[in-house]
């Protein structure tokens, strides 16, 4: 009992202190840690008690948007994959902006994808639906002890700047600063600007809750489903698929089989049909002169290891 008490303290601690670890690692839910998940779900029914209105709507799309844009763009593209430059300022700012999507913090999230992509559909990839299931690669996986502390080791060119350390020990930090900042918004506006018809509740249940829900849906399907439903162009070693409505509803992400090829691609819609919205937003940047050196597929790539009947 007492070392369950232990456990349970030890996880409530990872709350606040995601390098709080109880060195006891194991491939089953920590139960302490799912409450906060369960929360933010359960936080959308509050939409039957503050209503809706265009306004919270609005920052909920927009919200949505900015932080697939900072996950798929800059956690994933940039922080997983170098597929491009950028200043320590930018690094910063896009990485606060992931941050709020609530998906931990910048050193994790870009060293469990490295290691999925080193170890992709075979026994040892954390979320592989094709080893493990649906449930368990689309969102059981990083709600296990065995997933939850950073593999360092295989992010230490990041590991080396300590505002990108300390966003990945408190991971916590933002979501709660943007879920505060939402309240007193809804709460200005609605003594200040009534013709809005929001609240600081309204705000939160819809650019919080509803907003990092929806987006956490949709992020994780590129984990389930993106490697059991849609085509193959090219004959990689895993099981990733290309799959239009999944790039349609995470700005390009759904096209995992061109992705899979040539990781290091800052497009990975590899062809002009191909709808990729980040990359759309990282050319945006490159204009701006915020990124720079987007890294591009080898044409002699485009063509290689076709699988057999790979569309165009």
């Amino acid at each position: 009992m007492e070392l369950k008490r232990r456990g349970f303290f030890a996880s409530v601690a990872r709350w606040f202190d995601a390098y709080a670890d109880d060195g006891a690692p194991a491939r089953r839910f920590d139960w302490a840690r799912l409450l906060p998940f369960i929360g933010l779900h359960l936080g959308c029914l509050g939409v039957l008690w503050v209503g809706v209105s265009t306004t919270a709507v609005l920052v909920a799309a927009v919200l949505y948007a900015l932080r697939m844009f900072a996950i798929t763009g800059f956690y994933h593209r940039y922080f997983s994959h170098n597929a491009f430059r950028t200043s320590r300022a930018a690094q910063l700012v896009f990485a606060v902006l992931g941050a709020a999507a609530v998906q931990r913090g910048p050193l994790w999230w870009a060293s469990h994808h490295r290691h999925h992509h080193a170890n992709s559909d075979r026994a040892a990839d954390a979320h592989s639906p094709l080893q493990h299931g649906f449930l368990w690669s689309h969102m059981g996986w990083f709600l296990a002890r065995e997933n939850f502390a950073t593999r360092t080791a295989l992010v230490a060119d990041l590991a080396r700047y300590p505002e990108l350390r300390f966003l990945d020990r408190y991971d916590a930090l933002v979501p709660l600063l943007l879920a505060l900042s939402l309240y007193a918004a809804g709460e200005w506006c609605a003594v200040y600007v009534p013709a809005l018809a929001t609240s600081g509740a309204q705000l939160v249940v819809w650019g919080f809750c509803i907003s990092t829900v929806v987006l956490y849906q949709a992020t994780f399907t590129i984990n389930s489903l993106a490697h059991r439903f849609g085509w193959r162009r090219y004959a990689t070693r895993d099981g990733s698929r290309n799959n239009l409505w999944l790039a349609l509803l995470t700005f390009g992400e759904g096209w995992h089989n061109n992705h899979h090829h040539f990781p290091g691609a800052a497009r990975q819609g590899f062809y002009w049909w191909e709808i990729d919205l980040t990359y759309c937003g990282l050319r945006l940047l490159e204009a701006l002169g915020i990124i720079r050196d987007l890294r591009v597929v080898p044409p002699r790539l485009l063509g290689a290891r076709r699988a057999a009947g790979g569309a165009l």
